[in-house]
């Protein structure tokens, strides 16, 4: 068994403080079964001093997941830590990742709740970030996309942000802590699995150094987010269900925030990817009249900014 005093056990119980702002408190661990969320509910059962309870999803969407979903709920039992399975009410469909991550975190929000766990936690960890950091780039993404995923979103929080994978797997074998292996790692028709075969090719990414780039960026991002806020206050006014935005001579990355800002007045959850995003302002920097989802998007009179209102009802042929 690893000593306390063990420093993977040291980093991960530092980073849950760090995420958590507190020395203890009731943890949610995700827990698929694969080596990186085992070695996790290994790791913060034995370092974390709050309550840790864990979850495991099961989609359906394999023949072996309830076998899988089992293994890890015996190995919590022996471990006396308390366990649930979690499974869809209905069928998956669409896009099968994007829809059964969307599944994931809602059951994982839902059973947090009901047992009083003040965070989720997940076991993304540094080959991760880095596979997300490319797969982003290739789509061009920008700096908030770049930034990858938060070591903290709201309640969800990801302390082995820091360790690499291939740690992760050693520990499992040194502690004899039981793992499974998801087939769907090695389908090359997901993009993750393709970047992930690229990076096993070419290893000239270190995925720590990765890492600290995108909590730079994740930085970066924050600061916008505070600057939007601030300014929004003095140049944002919302009109009975529209926005004006009363200024417009922003550099393009602070103007995109105001102009998300405007929209989520207007239409709540509308998040234009940056393409739409830069049309739409150039369409408005040309005087132009143009809609976005459910919005009409106008440049105001003389110079008055511009102006984002629910568009009118279209217009119905009478019947007959």
């Amino acid at each position: 068994m690893p000593d306390v005093n063990d420093p993977l056990l040291t980093r991960i119980e530092d980073a849950l403080v760090r995420l958590t702002g507190a020395q203890d408190g009731s943890l949610l661990l995700a827990v698929s079964g694969g080596p990186d969320s085992m070695a996790m509910l290994d790791i913060v059962r034995r370092c974390w001093t709050g309550q840790a309870m864990a979850a495991t999803v099961d989609h359906g969407l394999r023949a072996e997941s309830a076998a899988e979903a089992q293994m890890v709920a015996r190995y919590c039992a022996d471990a006396g830590v308390p366990h649930a399975t979690l499974r869809p009410s209905a069928p998956i469909t669409g896009s099968l990742q994007s829809a059964a991550r969307a599944v994931r975190y809602a059951l994982l929000r839902g059973h947090a709740d009901q047992c009083g766990a003040a965070f989720i936690v997940t076991a993304h960890h540094a080959d991760d970030q880095l596979e997300t950091m490319l797969m982003r780039l290739a789509r061009g993404s920008g700096v908030d996309g770049l930034a990858g995923v938060r070591a903290r979103n709201d309640s969800i929080i990801r302390p082995m942000l820091g360790c690499r994978k291939a740690e992760l797997v050693a520990y499992c074998q040194q502690q004899s802590v039981p793992s499974i292996s998801d087939p769907s790692n090695a389908n090359s028709d997901f993009d993750r699995v393709r970047m992930r075969s690229a990076l096993a090719r070419f290893d000239v990414v270190d995925p720590l150094m990765a890492t600290r780039s995108a909590d730079a960026l994740a930085e970066a991002a924050a600061a916008l987010d505070w600057i939007t806020a601030r300014e929004a206050q003095h140049v944002i006014v919302n009109d009975g269900g529209g926005a004006r935005l009363l200024a417009t001579d922003y550099p393009p990355g602070l103007l995109r925030r105001l102009v998300q800002a405007c929209l989520d007045i207007v239409q709540p959850g509308l998040a234009p990817r940056g393409g739409q995003m830069d049309r739409l302002i150039a369409s408005l920097q040309q005087g132009e009249q143009t809609m976005i989802g459910n919005i009409l998007c106008q440049a105001a009179a003389q110079g008055q900014g511009w102006h984002f209102a629910p568009a009118p009802p279209r217009a119905t042929s009478a019947i007959i």
